[in-house]
């Protein structure tokens, strides 16, 4: 007979210390092993940052218990992969008595937990409390001295190599958007329409340059191609991927019958590179004379039309699974809309719209409102005032891409 397991409740019934938190270093839930021996109650912990939590002891200016932590966990996020940290001192302040700091001494692990597409959506915090371990062998205060001066030597080589980490990260991120800039257009290919392009990269190191975006003029009469899309990963070899799938796109574009067919090659395309699984994009083919859209997407959020009477219509009647979903592609679908002079169409990533704990819907209704609202302005200004309202004002985790026409 086969019975559910409650994994919440067994994740409160670990022996030891474990807590979750997010990729922004905010407690998502602890056991109440965590929670018993740092004297905290669940409300004190969860859903607050990891250095409000704990900070580092301000009466001991070589306190550095927290920081260590803070870098353990970013490296987690960087490489992918667990990190077992040397023996923390790590002085905890007394809940009930502000001012009053308790001597502790921790050995922590942090893991990723990966969600569906690879990307490290929660990271294990597990402590194994010595405390009473080292009091114990530590004797007179001697002993002591001579164990924290170990302990000191040890966390000033560990904030060294961190250093050195975040260096590499640094040059890492200054190469790969040198690279996406290089590789992304800018709105000459569009010059006898009204376009504005957008491209904000992730804040921090990570996450970065596997958004794209393309406007191409089509061959015969007057139209216009617009694509964005999205590849998975960060650094150098996503931005290598996203130039050879925004390389592909615009040549299949110019000799398309239309946006699906132009998605069909890419995605045969995709098969072959590495690195392009699961990588989205969508398309549309804009034809100025006849005032139509056609569009199809693969995998990717909806482009938004902005009609001349301010109503917001998400294009989303052309939705095929992303590129390489599939081992034996098969022909995508294609939809088309009509629209009147004065229209405004926008395409974006998913560093737009998408929140954590937030449904998708919330964020395109928050898109759709500043779309109606600044449907009137250029679209310069439309695109700058979008991105002022929607990205969080510390700048998003994830890359944005957006591409603004005035139809």
């Amino acid at each position: 007979m086969t019975t559910s397991i409650d994994y919440r409740a067994v994740f409160q019934a670990l022996p030891g210390m474990v807590a979750l938190l997010t990729p922004e270093l905010v407690y998502a839930d602890a056991n109440e092993d965590y929670l018993r021996l740092v004297g905290r109650q669940r409300d004190q912990v969860v859903g607050r940052h990891l250095i409000d939590v704990f900070p580092d002891n301000p009466n001991d200016p070589a306190a550095s218990g927290s920081r260590n932590v803070q870098s353990s966990l970013y490296r987690v996020l960087a490489t992918g992969e667990r990190d077992a940290m040397a023996l923390q001192r790590y002085d905890i302040e007394d809940p009930d008595r502000p001012g009053e700091w308790a001597e502790r001494y921790w050995s922590p692990v942090n893991a990723p937990v990966p969600g569906p597409d690879g990307k490290v959506v929660l990271l294990v915090h597990r402590v194994e409390e010595i405390t009473e371990l080292i009091r114990a062998r530590g004797g007179p205060a001697s002993s002591r001295r001579l164990l924290e001066a170990e302990l000191y030597t040890r966390a000033r080589e560990l904030q060294e190599v961190n250093e050195r980490l975040r260096q590499a990260h640094a040059r890492e991120r200054e190469v790969a958007l040198a690279l996406q800039e290089a590789m992304l257009p800018a709105t000459r290919q569009g010059r006898s329409h009204r376009a504005a392009v957008r491209y904000r990269p992730a804040i921090g190191s990570l996450n970065v340059c596997g958004d794209w975006y393309d406007v191409v003029n089509l061959v015969g009469g007057n139209r216009l191609g617009v694509s964005v899309g999205d590849v998975v990963g960060h650094g150098l070899a996503a931005s290598c991927v996203m130039g050879q799938l925004r390389s592909a796109l615009t040549a299949a574009s110019r000799v398309a019958l239309g946006p699906a067919q132009a998605l069909d090659v890419l995605g045969h395309y995709a098969h072959v590179v590495d690195g392009a699984e699961s990588a989205t994009a969508v398309t549309t083919f804009i034809d100025f004379d006849e005032r139509t859209i056609a569009y199809s997407s693969a995998g990717h959020l909806p482009p938004a039309l902005v009609h001349a009477d301010g109503r917001v219509e998400f294009l989303d009647r052309a939705t095929d699974p992303p590129l390489d979903a599939r081992p034996d592609p098969r022909p995508r679908i294609q939809a088309a809309t009509r629209y009147a002079e004065g229209a405004t169409l926008a395409l974006y990533t998913d560093g737009l719209v998408e929140r954590r704990r937030e449904d998708i819907d919330t964020g395109l209704a928050r898109l759709a409102d500043a779309l109606h609202r600044h449907r009137h302005a250029e679209p310069e200004v439309l695109a700058d005032a979008v991105l002022l309202e929607l990205l969080p004002p510390g700048g998003a985790t994830d890359d944005t891409a957006l591409v603004v026409v005035r139809l």
